[in-house]
């Protein structure tokens, strides 16, 4: 089986300031595919994705150029302006960079945004529409209150798959389910989208969670989404606030203990496979 971590992030504090982590924050410090690779091949990982972290438009080349320089790295999720005029041009520059075969797919931070209609605003589904025209996917992150607006945009592309980070963030810690069980549903409803089962630790009580606080939302999107449309990402090294890549693995994989191996085989690397074009090589499960 090919094992792949569909999302995962690196920063160098010294090329650039992360203004999301808060100054007090263990993640306040570089995080680098040296400090990875060690835990991911503990964990029978094979192959990752890079997903972007900031939204400027430097630090999508220079992930391109890591993915060139680094086996583990299969794909990039990076970021570009999808409201700029030339986005079409923009995306075929980045394609032709050093290391552009490893751009599969274009993530921003809608969660971060004002406008609750973002995703909908004219400007923006014709980003959206260039992404999908230059075969590349896109990584919706978002808060559990914008899954209705994902699913009037999904709808509206239907030739442009979207894939759900982390759930769309569900409210873990105080154990609520609706409304976003129903949104999720409805999400999951439409044929172009995928999910992640990533970022579950991070949205629990970061000191106190169990696999059984977890399970609840696991379930419901293995439900929705069905095992041929979920991912596992790790979402290191944001999930070390809470536990380490290991346990994030081994979490992941008792949450889904109930497959059958070929739909393990799925979760666990074919369907990232199929959603980003990766080209990997066999690895083995940890």
């Amino acid at each position: 089986m090919t094992v792949v971590d569909a999302h995962h992030h690196v920063w160098d504090l010294s090329t650039r300031d992360q203004d999301w982590i808060a100054p007090d924050s263990p993640l306040r410090r570089n995080f680098t595919m040296a400090d990875l690779a060690p835990e991911a091949a503990a964990a029978g990982v094979g192959h990752t994705v890079l997903v972007q972290t900031v939204t400027v438009p430097e630090e999508t080349p220079e992930f391109l150029a890591l993915a060139a320089g680094h086996e583990l790295i299969a794909g990039v999720v990076g970021w570009t302006d999808l409201t700029r005029p030339d986005v079409a041009d923009e995306l075929a520059r980045l394609l032709e960079l050093p290391g552009g075969s490893h751009l599969k797919g274009i993530r921003h931070q809608v969660q971060g945004e004002p406008d609750p209609d973002w995703l909908l605003r004219p400007d923006v589904h014709r980003g959206l529409a260039a992404v999908a025209d230059a075969g590349l996917v896109y990584d919706l992150v978002v808060l559990p209150h914008q899954l209705p607006v994902c699913v009037k945009a999904a709808g509206s592309l239907p030739h442009l798959t979207f894939v759900l980070d982390h759930l769309g963030k569900p409210p873990i810690a105080s154990q609520g389910l609706e409304p976003w069980a129903t949104d999720v549903r409805a999400l999951a409803a439409l044929p172009n989208t995928v999910c992640k089962l990533s970022g579950m630790v991070t949205e629990a009580d970061l000191a106190s969670w169990t696999p059984d606080d977890l399970r609840p939302y696991a379930d419901t999107v293995l439900d929705a989404f069905g095992p041929d449309r979920l991912l596992f990402g790790s979402d290191w090294p944001v999930c070390r606030l809470a536990a380490t890549y290991a346990q994030v693995v081994e979490t992941a994989s008792e949450l889904t203990g109930p497959l059958s191996s070929h739909e393990r085989a799925a979760v666990f690397g074919d369907n990232a496979i199929r959603t980003y074009g990766l080209e990997v090589r066999p690895t083995t499960a940890a």
